[in-house]
């Protein structure tokens, strides 16, 4: 017999991949078919992708950069808000390194990774995007539309705040159900 917590983190991931699964199909985008069935087959030990020293002028300078490049390609912005000390933002950082994850994530995405510490650093990054209560957790996703600077997914900013409950293949159906 299953216990209930195990039981409902499998029902909670595989609802999670169902209802993205069918948000990635309207979207016309293929996912990336992931090379890996869970998260404990990433390659260890997992990176600290945070700058953790990066100033906030530093940070809204390489939230431009990744803006312009993201406007001049057509690619849309992925804002990686997160902290080397989640556990979620590092397999979050994993499973994108992974080569069919990367490549897909380069094809249609600009991505800036961002430290939010513990919640105190860098805070004006989602306050641009109308984020100004506390982030529900991290990781947390902004996917921007570099031409109008809105974020596509209002609502949805926090989806893979509990990263490890979901696998890694709804991890890239999420994100192909924003891309173009």
């Amino acid at each position: 017999m299953t216990p209930r917590p195990a039981l409902i983190a499998a029902l909670a991931a595989l609802t999670l991949g169902a209802l993205n699964l069918g948000a990635a199909a309207q979207a016309g985008v293929p996912a990336p078919k992931v090379s890996i069935s869970d998260y404990a087959q990433l390659k260890t030990p997992l990176p600290y992708p945070y700058d953790e020293a990066a100033t906030p002028e530093a940070t809204d300078a390489a939230v431009a950069k990744a803006k312009a490049q993201a406007k001049k390609s057509g690619k849309l912005l992925l804002i990686d808000l997160g902290g080397n000390w989640c556990g979620d933002c590092r397999v979050l950082a994993g499973t994108l390194d992974l080569p069919e994850m990367h490549k897909f994530v380069d094809k249609h995405y600009v991505e800036v990774i961002v430290d939010v510490g513990r919640f105190n650093k860098n805070l004006q990054v989602p306050a641009h995007y109308g984020i100004t209560e506390r982030l529900e957790g991290v990781p947390s996703l902004l996917l921007v539309d570099p031409k109008t600077d809105k974020l596509l997914n209002a609502g949805n900013v926090s989806h893979l705040a509990d990263a490890r409950h979901m696998t890694p293949q709804s991890l890239a159906d999420y994100l192909a159900q924003y891309a173009k």
